[in-house]
């Protein structure tokens, strides 16, 4: 008996981090983080305990996919942060294999840009990785439910990268859409395009 108890709770610490190590998927619920922003202030999801929920973009200053989607993701924070859904962005790159992303870089670029937004450093590369992102712009998008933050939309933010006058699917504004008039947002997942995330642990 004692070897077969023994024997489960090895499979449960074991299958834990492999499940987790996926990231997640729609329908789960997240766990709250604790960021450090541009100002220098930390930023957690429990701070947005009276929102109807938010936009996680992991995004960065280097790469062309996420420099092309700067401003479009400045107007989705403009226009839903006033219905309830604000965008947070997060940089999961190394800055030490991409210098271009350092914190202070972050700062400068969000003056440039005008961000309207938090604009976090994910200094551990823990957070990107809980939530299994891979690419540069990845958008999750996260829903309120009672105390708890889940998982509704996750992939582009629309169909045409290079040019915003010929998107055709903005999938993003369409989720969020979908949620503010009570619907499930369909599609509920896209392929993310974008940079590679930047993490030393995965170069060679």
């Amino acid at each position: 008996m004692k070897r077969q108890l023994i024997s489960l709770v090895s499979l449960y610490l074991f299958s834990v981090p492999q499940v987790f190590s996926q990231g997640y998927n729609v329908g789960d619920q997240v766990l709250d983080f604790k960021l450090k922003n541009i100002d220098g202030k930390y930023v957690s999801l429990s701070d947005y305990s009276s929102a109807k929920g938010v936009v996680v973009v992991f995004t960065c200053n280097h790469c062309p996919y996420a420099q092309a989607y700067q401003d479009r993701i400045i107007e989705i924070d403009k226009k839903y942060k006033l219905k309830g859904f604000p965008v947070i962005a997060i940089n999961p790159n190394d800055p030490q294999i991409v210098p271009e992303d350092s914190y202070d870089n972050m700062i400068s670029r969000a003056k440039e840009k005008g961000y309207t937004f938090p604009y976090l450093i994910d200094e551990t590369q823990a957070v990107y990785k809980m939530y299994g992102a891979k690419h540069t712009p990845h958008v999750y998008l996260l829903q309120k439910e009672g105390k708890n933050f889940v998982v509704k939309y996750i992939g582009a933010i629309d169909d045409n990268y290079e040019d915003a006058t010929k998107v055709t699917h903005p999938y993003l504004a369409d989720a969020l859409d979908a949620l503010l008039a009570g619907r499930a947002p369909d599609p509920s997942s896209t392929k993310a395009i974008g940079c590679s995330i930047k993490d030393k642990h995965n170069e060679k």
